[in-house]
């Protein structure tokens, strides 16, 4: 098959463009779980238990995989051909995370044991400055699985009544009554777990009377009400299905404006130890039964904001900025703080353009509630969205033990200890891709020429874990083939995501993207699977797709206690360096094995600014 791309009125360019066909290493698999060209449904059922690790698979599971290929098309009574065994493959039916879609962790826990879903500013449709406020962005949150909705109140133009804008912007408005409705319509369409509606009011306690008559008529008896013995414990998500909880948070425009005029980081942490939370004594009764999750304040200042009430849990709210701060040098007692209270992470007021920050560092020391602006798009956007396909995409997702406990010896979890032991390696096998060729238009990456696409594959993690590859770059080809394989020595593999992006390679020109997937490594099926890719915005390509091989190898007991892996990693200048790193999923090499032999990306071989 040939392609021409036209030059000129005179001169045209051709290319002989192969099609997707299986590798080698798939071959040889069919020919030894095949007879004579053909694969029954026995052998079938043979290399999904063997090969794919699926030990519940049984006769009827084989069926399906058969009847969908029938469905398709591709099927041959008497057996499966090689093409059609490499249609299965590369199928959706043979994703790598779990098909059911079924809520599959403990939810019986107090909420504060699980990450949530959560917005930021979840009224806005684009910048943080001048874009339209609207219900659609909560509409769109919700049925992405969002569990926590953000909305701002202000007293209207007249004073008599409250409305949805962010102020001190030039952003429009929005009707209060509008976005509740549209929570209520939406809260559970995706999941039955808990919504939870934070509310920066900016209100007299005449409007919070209002608001509180109107949040309660709108959703009646799916509004929970906190009562007495959930004061020392939150619920849990399972006793808390189908319900909205309100929370609070604290008004921001001091603190916005004491940035825009120029602070430093340290003089906007101060500045924001003066505003609190919530002054109950101020707020309206009835408003206030209506909360939930009340908040806490932040009169210690950096060194008493993490002192829990043992008689109360509180949610607190800090800036990813503070959180920043903290984290170097008191990670263990952010992690202490979170396992009875909440944390909830909001951008700095500086982000405009509604960017988003690296949602690890606070995941990584336990913050249930890092705030997001969704209607953005970026890597930090697909990490969100790659956690959150966990457990089902139900919107929670619980914390990993080491969060949870106090450890062996009293201490808990610091996430930059240089002292923590690979637990499990993961190899990823990256053979080749397909479906950029339907999905786009022939000139789409290149002019006068196929695209030349390469892959990076990194993990995000602990800073102890996060590294990313680069494959080889495939010239001139619709169907790059890579054949390369990457390990990655995991610490905490219950915090990592696989990360891979796709792009076209231009060299005078920034790189083309052509494709990304965020997986939880909790939920990665091991085997040789099809791994959807996705457009910016986090929404699934119709048809492009590689085909990968994962392989779990967790250490055991009798295995050596130092794998021969040697990790060359040095935090002291900035104990965050290597999660910032991840933003190009480009770290520096630990120097993991790899075959077949490319090289680790460097330092100076990274390429800032290219999404």
């Amino acid at each position: 098959m040939k392609v021409t791309f036209k030059v000129c009125f005179c001169c045209a360019r051709s290319f002989k463009v192969k099609s997707s066909e299986p590798p080698q290493e798939i071959k040889t698999l069919f020919d030894n779980y095949s007879e004579n060209g053909r694969m029954s449904e026995d052998e079938m059922l043979r290399f999904v238990i063997q090969v794919q690790g699926e030990t519940h698979a049984d006769s009827n599971y084989v069926k399906d995989i058969f009847n969908m290929l029938k469905h398709h098309g591709v099927f041959h009574p008497r057996g499966l051909h090689l093409e059609e065994f490499y249609r299965y493959l590369l199928s959706d039916f043979n994703s790598p995370l779990p098909l059911s879609g079924e809520v599959w962790q403990d939810m019986t826990q107090p909420l504060s044991h699980y990450f949530l879903y959560t917005g930021h500013n979840s009224y806005l449709t684009g910048n943080q400055l001048n874009s339209r406020s609207s219900t659609e962005p909560i509409v769109k949150a919700l049925r992405r699985g969002v569990r926590v909705i953000e909305l701002d109140l202000w007293r209207n133009s007249s004073g008599t009544e409250a409305e949805v804008r962010h102020g001190g912007t030039l952003t429009s408005t929005e009707d209060l009554q509008k976005c509740l409705n549209a929570v209520k319509e939406n809260a559970f369409e995706v999941s039955d777990y808990p919504v939870v509606l934070t509310l920066e009011d900016h209100l007299n306690p005449d409007l919070q009377k209002k608001v509180a008559k109107m949040v309660s008529k709108t959703f009646g008896g799916t509004l929970f009400r906190c009562r007495d013995e959930h004061k020392k414990c939150f619920p849990s998500p399972e006793a808390l299905k189908n319900k909205i909880l309100m929370s609070t948070k604290p008004p921001k425009e001091y603190l916005q404006t004491h940035i825009s005029q120029g602070a430093t980081t340290a003089e906007s942490i101060n500045t924001e130890e003066l505003i609190q939370d919530e002054d109950e004594k101020t707020v309206a009764v009835e408003y206030r039964d209506l909360i939930s999750i009340h908040a806490g304040n932040r009169k210690g200042g950096l060194k008493n904001c993490l002192n829990g009430d043992p008689n109360r849990v509180i949610r607190l709210s800090m800036s990813e900025q503070w959180l920043e701060t903290l984290a170097k040098t008191r990670g263990p007692d952010i992690v202490k703080f979170t396992q009875r209270n909440i944390l909830r992470i909001f951008p700095k007021a500086t982000r405009f353009d509604s960017s988003n920050y690296d949602p690890l560092v606070g995941w990584i020391h336990g913050a249930q509630m890092v705030a997001f602006n969704m209607q953005s798009h970026g890597k930090f956007l697909w990490m969100m969205q790659g956690m959150f396909k966990a457990n089902g995409g139900c919107g929670y997702v619980k914390k990993p033990d080491v969060l949870l406990s106090n450890g062996s010896v009293g201490k808990f979890f610091d996430p930059y200890s240089q002292d923590l032991q690979i637990k499990t390696t993961l190899k990823v096998k990256i053979y080749n891709g397909e479906g950029w060729n339907l999905d786009f238009s022939q000139d789409h990456f290149d002019r006068y020429s196929p695209p030349d696409f390469y892959a990076r594959v990194g993990i995000a993690g602990i800073p102890l874990d996060t590294i990313s590859y680069r494959t080889e770059t495939d010239t001139d080809e619709w169907f790059p083939v890579w054949n390369e394989e990457f390990e990655f020595p995991l610490r905490v593999p219950e915090l990592a995501l696989l990360c891979i992006t796709v792009k076209d390679h231009d060299k005078n020109t920034q790189n083309d993207f052509a494709g990304q997937t965020c997986l939880p490594f909790s939920e990665i099926r091991p085997g040789i699977r099809a791994v959807r890719l996705h457009d910016r915005l986090g929404d699934v390509f119709n048809h492009a797709r590689l085909l990968v091989r994962f392989v779990l190898e967790p250490l055991t007991s009798s295995s050596p206690s130092s794998v021969s892996v040697p990790v060359v990693v040095k935090i002291g200048i900035e104990r965050r360096s290597l999660i910032v790193n991840v933003k190009d999923y480009d770290g520096p090499s630990a120097n993991p094995k790899h075959n077949p032999g490319t090289p680790p990306v460097t330092t100076s071989q990274r390429s800032p600014g290219r999404g």
